[in-house]
């Protein structure tokens, strides 16, 4: 290994994963993962111990470092390393805290020492930009779809969050649609809210839904054939404003992708779209894999900007 290895961690609603990568072959070291759970309602001192706590040990694990990036949900300052989550029942104790200097202290790092911030989904597209199967293309669009819609838009390697062919910040959850907005569509909650409206036989996730459809359920087979074509037809404003070569879509959906893609594809190709879909093979590693990107001090100089922004 020419350098030494980057860290990430991802930031979840109640957990965080941290790894170890190498920056020469862009592949996860083996043996570095750690995991730990947090609570999010509480103190600023035990979130940072627990989180510090994961990060040692992927450290320890790989035996030197030369920066970490986080992959972080917002509201978040992302240049300045400063939390602004606030309303949403999690992580609230962190508001106005900069989490920089407050991993810096308990890992008795110097303040000098790279410590960087991008928001998770946007960490997704990167990552898949950088070492995924969106290497291929030019311009991409990265989607998670979970329990939320996460997007990113992306020209070569970096993130386009502002002009007229990507929505503010490259986000399309709050888009309006149908009665709502695109979130309360393109996520789990529809999923299943409008599956047990339609069946005597309630399920609590997509993976029982998946599992009836590839059993022969016809309601669970034409909810998925329903959510593949609404998400393209959804998506093809900005599909052909952004000049999409490569749909990335990840998160626990696309796990399901055989079931709705086709169905995408159809109305890609009755439009006359030639932009290519695949599911994400990174899974859950292509976000930790685009925080630890942040780390590379050239590609940083230039996404720096766009972290002002975000």
């Amino acid at each position: 290994m020419r350098t030494k290895p980057y860290i990430s961690a991802d930031i979840g609603g109640s957990h965080i994963t941290s790894v170890a990568i190498n920056p020469d072959t862009k592949h996860i070291i083996e043996g570095t993962h750690a995991n730990r759970q947090v609570d999010n309602k509480g103190t600023v001192e035990s979130i940072i111990a627990t989180w510090s706590t994961c990060l040692k040990e992927t450290i320890t694990k790989a035996g030197g470092i030369s920066g970490i990036g986080f992959a972080m949900p917002g509201p978040f300052d992302y240049y300045s390393g400063i939390s602004k989550i606030k309303g949403v029942n999690k992580y609230e104790s962190l508001y106005g805290i900069n989490i920089r200097q407050a991993i810096q202290k308990a890992l008795s790092l110097d303040d000098s020492f790279p410590i960087r911030f991008v928001n998770d989904a946007t960490a997704f597209a990167m990552g898949e930009a950088w070492g995924g199967i969106a290497a291929q293309h030019k311009k991409i669009m990265a989607i998670t779809l979970g329990t939320g819609f996460g997007s990113a838009f992306l020209n070569n390697g970096l993130p386009v969050i502002d002009g007229s062919t990507v929505p503010k910040l490259g986000c399309v959850y709050h888009i309006p649609y149908q009665d709502g907005i695109a979130d309360d569509y393109f996520s789990t909650r529809w999923f299943v809210d409008t599956f047990n409206k339609l069946s005597k036989t309630p399920v609590e996730g997509v993976k029982e839904i998946a599992q009836l459809a590839n059993a022969g359920h016809i309601d669970a087979i034409n909810l998925f054939d329903r959510f593949g074509k609404n998400l393209a037809e959804f998506l093809l404003e900005w599909i052909k404003k952004f000049n999409v070569e490569g749909l990335i879509i990840g998160g626990n959906i696309s796990n399901a992708g055989s079931l709705f893609i086709p169905q995408m594809e159809e109305v890609f190709r009755t439009n006359k779209l030639k932009t290519q879909i695949n599911v994400s093979e990174l899974k859950e590693d292509a976000a930790l894999l685009g925080a630890a990107h942040l780390v590379d001090d050239t590609y940083y100089q230039h996404i720096a900007p766009l972290l002002k922004l975000m």
